[in-house]
């Protein structure tokens, strides 16, 4: 199995709640795939003018594909994160994300050939965001990690990341199966990916 096919079958499942943009450029490093999901809910007494409260959730999702990972990657993707996707996705270049959010969870997901290193193993279940704005108020990012190794179908994760565990366990059975993945679906459907608004 190689990480490719792996992350064929991962986008397709993300495909049904996320905006996929390919390729995705962060901090002059252009990844296979960004993933942008968006929820509001609100609650209302009779009539939607008579607002009680609103909660907006938001997931930013960063695919990489590895044929071996390595401390420098995961250091790579902490920049990401601390650097781009908090500051520029989440904020908006902004001090304070607006007044209705409620979570972003800052996703990595990483699709590898080989088996991780033990010091690379430990790395990835010690990665680690989390930053509050204004006490919670505000709400909170967190950023979660989720590696598949190809060689030994495994999948390492970080503490916040651990709700990820069956998906991407899953997604081994699935290219084993030669379930079509998500540029299949895109070719069925004669439509393209989302793709990165560059500013002028």
């Amino acid at each position: 199995m190689h990480s490719a096919d792996y992350l064929n079958r991962l986008l397709l499942r993300y495909s049904g709640t996320f905006d996929i943009y390919q390729p995705y450029t962060i901090l002059e490093r252009e990844y296979p795939a960004y993933g942008y999901f968006f929820s509001h809910v609100e609650k209302y007494v009779l009539v939607r003018a008579a607002n009680m409260w609103s909660a907006d959730s938001y997931e930013h999702i960063l695919f990489s594909t590895r044929e071996e990972l390595t401390m420098a990657d995961l250091e790579e993707y902490g920049r990401a994160v601390k650097e781009y996707i908090e500051p520029k996705l989440v904020l908006k270049g902004e001090k304070l994300p607006d007044p209705n959010h409620m979570y972003s969870y800052i996703t990595i997901a990483v699709a590898a050939d080989r088996a991780l290193s033990p010091e690379v193993r430990k790395a990835v279940k010690k990665f680690r965001f989390e930053k509050s704005y204004m006490h919670s108020i505000r709400g909170y990012s967190q950023a979660r990690i989720a590696v598949a190794s190809m060689e030994d179908e495994s999948v390492t994760l970080n503490r916040a990341g651990r709700t990820l565990k069956k998906l991407y366990e899953s997604v081994f059975e699935e290219v084993r199966n030669g379930k079509p993945g998500y540029r299949e679906a895109l070719k069925e459907q004669g439509i393209e990916s989302f793709k990165q608004q560059v500013p002028d």
